[in-house]
């Protein structure tokens, strides 16, 4: 995974976390979905990008 990446995938996790307990605090249930929406989006591109990592580290070897 290359550092863009990395970088990209956790400002949308941060951004997702700060929505939530944003959404949290006014009661906004829609922003608190929101949030969350985009902390799992960036999770499941950290899990892909870890899985292609493990495959390039195995090719490699």
């Amino acid at each position: 995974m290359g550092l863009g990446d990395k970088i990209s995938n956790k400002a949308q996790e941060v951004t997702g976390a700060a929505k939530e307990k944003l959404g949290d605090a006014t009661d906004n249930e829609r922003l608190q979905a929101e949030g969350l929406k985009d902390q799992a989006a960036a999770k499941a591109k950290q899990a892909g990008e870890h899985v292609k990592d493990a495959a390039k580290d195995i090719t490699d070897q």
